[in-house]
């Protein structure tokens, strides 16, 4: 068997894609390994969301020159939105990557190996055939684990001003509702009980099956809900813009959707989402959230925010602390503005000085922590349904998800592992729940 290592930064899209280069591979005889020690081939799948994200992926790269040294035949490839943006630029500066492959085309990736042996120099694929992609992904042999990630769409027709995406990724594609479901099923045979559907927009979703008709997220949530050993489905990342009356219905009738959604909003100034080209309003937000809380009561939201993008005043910040007040998050992920270079922003003159981004970020954070900890602590002697995906640290400890996607930890035997049981919430800790299965505890499981 020849062994190989993969490194993946970044988003669930290139952990869903890390899985599937795996599988494209194992026909060739290449079997996964944790350290790139020894390995026969090392593939690093990038990001480019994140400041100096390119930088991180050189200085790796120059770890990997000296094990390149000592095993000359390893193949060095590297993968996903560093590699589309910088490839040509990659090989230049870094001669000891033998592939450079964009997140469009890694499903030639066996065609690729065999053009280095042949040619013996750098092979690149930066196009963006979606379709064919798709069309190429082999069936799942990877282990998935209890909760899987199953990529649905990809590309983003947005173009928010700060965003790299749709350089990197290519436009809106969405993958056949047919080989969707047919991929869930997969998983699902391999022990998955629980799938996370992915999208740069996943709510963008616009399917046609194989009699032309067309499917929304909603129906595809519908039928995918239909796979029997299916129990859970989520969905990320959403845009405001893609919330139809479908898919807010969905959340009040469909039981296997879970109650928490992650909905960017970025900033509650309507003038910076305006300079960020988001084409929704504050209030445009506002009013999704209360739709969603009408048809399911009990969802929970998690949301993005970027302070301090160029020209966003204290008036403006503080329009953002308004809507977190108002809505009330229990996850959120917020970012200092940083430029990307070839977006729309990176021109932008009206820079916010880096004390006022730090500033801004340290209050919004306190903000939303303490909300964080609000909805955690909510949670304390109540009883909750806990699927449970892996050993804890501690003895006969089990760690499980709860609907609304708080780890939660509990003592108990190996058979819980895989199934969802009840769970009387006791504590907080700083980052999970803990408490202690209820009696005849295994939960059923919706059909």
């Amino acid at each position: 068997m020849k062994k190989l290592f993969i490194k993946t930064y970044g988003c669930q899209m290139n952990t869903y894609d890390s899985a599937r280069m795996a599988d494209l591979l194992a026909p060739l005889g290449y079997g996964a390994v944790d350290t790139p020690e020894g390995a026969d081939m090392v593939i690093l799948n990038t990001c480019h969301i994140r400041e100096k994200a390119a930088e991180k992926v050189y200085s790796e790269l120059g770890r990997l020159k000296a094990l390149k040294r000592a095993k000359p035949d390893m193949l060095v490839a590297v993968a996903g939105c560093v590699a589309q943006a910088e490839g040509q630029e990659m090989v230049a500066r870094a001669p000891v990557v033998d592939m450079v492959v964009g997140p469009q085309s890694y499903h030639r990736l066996p065609e690729m190996i065999a053009r280095h042996a042949r040619e013996a120099g750098h092979v690149l694929e930066t196009d963006f055939p979606a379709l064919e992609k798709f069309d190429s992904f082999p069936e799942v042999t990877s282990d998935s684990g209890i909760s899987a990630f199953l990529t649905v769409q990809e590309g983003c027709d947005k173009f928010c001003t700060f965003c790299v995406v749709p350089y990197t990724r290519g436009p809106e594609h969405s993958r056949s509702p047919e080989r969707i479901i047919a991929e869930a099923k997969a998983l699902a045979a391999r022990g998955a009980r629980e799938i996370m559907l992915l999208g740069q927009n996943v709510n963008a979703y616009r399917g046609t099956d194989s009699h032309g008709r067309a499917w929304n997220l909603a129906r595809l949530i519908e039928a995918l809900a239909k796979v029997k050993d299916i129990w859970r489905i989520r969905y990320t990342t959403s845009h405001p813009r893609d919330m139809d009356d479908d898919l807010i219905a969905a959340h009040g009738e469909i039981e296997k959707l879970m109650p928490f959604l992650h909905l960017p909003v970025q900033s509650g100034s309507d003038s910076v989402l305006a300079a960020m080209n988001r084409q929704h309003s504050a209030d445009d937000y506002r009013g999704l959230i209360a739709r969603l809380r009408a048809v399911r009561p009990d969802i929970a939201f998690s949301s993005d925010f970027i302070v301090g993008f160029p020209g966003e005043s204290e008036a403006d910040f503080e329009a953002t602390m308004a809507l977190v007040r108002e809505i009330k998050f229990a996850q959120c992920f917020s970012f200092k503005y940083s430029p990307r270079p070839g977006t729309p922003a990176a021109a932008a003159k009206k820079l916010v000085a880096e004390t006022v981004k730090n500033e801004r970020l340290q209050r919004l954070q306190t903000l939303l922590l303490d909300q964080q900890d609000q909805a955690n602590l909510a949670a304390i002697g109540k009883t909750m349904p806990v699927l449970f995906e892996k050993p804890g640290r501690g003895k006969r400890q089990w760690v499980g998800r709860s609907p609304w996607l708080q780890p939660v930890h509990v003592e108990g035997a190996a058979s819980l592992l895989g199934t969802i049981a009840d769970v009387k919430i006791a504590c907080l800790t700083a980052n999970s729940l803990h408490g202690a299965l209820v009696a005849d505890a295994f939960h059923s499981v919706p059909a």
